[in-house]
């Protein structure tokens, strides 16, 4: 018998995973905003809902499902009232797909912008209550270079918010 890789073939060691209310409707809006391709779709329950699919968005893999009562299913935001996590999403052109995102439904919650860190980042929330932080990377630093322009964000940022 051969070995089985642990990491199936197109994941990485790591995989998000996000239960929202309407899955089905979630699925349509992140191929609208972000391009998201369908891999693998499990019904739930008597055909209802979305028990686990699969989306691919870039070269990663999002695992994405209605929220069903019980112990082990995880809340959506929509139940919570706000969410817990982001998910961050590397792209070529930050400013491009914040507008795709926006058009599609999100809700720009931050838009485009150089930050000290060496990224292009924007935010937005999407209609399920999931926060979704969109960078592109322009600049390589050293950490020498971002605690610098650290301390010089976070000075102004007290100047301006006292």
């Amino acid at each position: 018998m051969s070995k089985v890789n642990p990491v199936p073939p197109g994941f990485h060691t790591m995989t998000p995973s996000l239960a929202v209310h309407d899955a089905k409707a979630a699925i349509e809006f992140y191929k609208k905003a972000f391009g998201a391709e369908l891999r693998f779709f499990m019904p739930g329950p008597g055909g209802q809902g979305v028990a686990h699919s699969e989306l691919k968005i870039g070269d990663s893999i999002l695992f994405l499902n209605d929220e069903f009562p019980g112990e082990c299913s995880a809340k959506s935001p929509k139940t919570l009232g706000g969410t817990t996590q982001s998910v961050t999403l590397y792209v070529e052109d930050c400013d491009a797909l914040h507008k795709q995102a926006v058009a599609a439904g999100a809700q720009g919650s931050m838009e485009p912008a150089d930050m000290f860190w060496g990224d292009r980042m924007s935010q937005v929330v999407d209609p399920f209550g999931h926060i979704w932080a969109i960078m592109t990377h322009k600049e390589d630093l050293t950490e020498q270079q971002i605690a610098e322009r650290s301390a010089e964000f976070w000075k102004s940022f007290a100047a301006t918010h006292q």
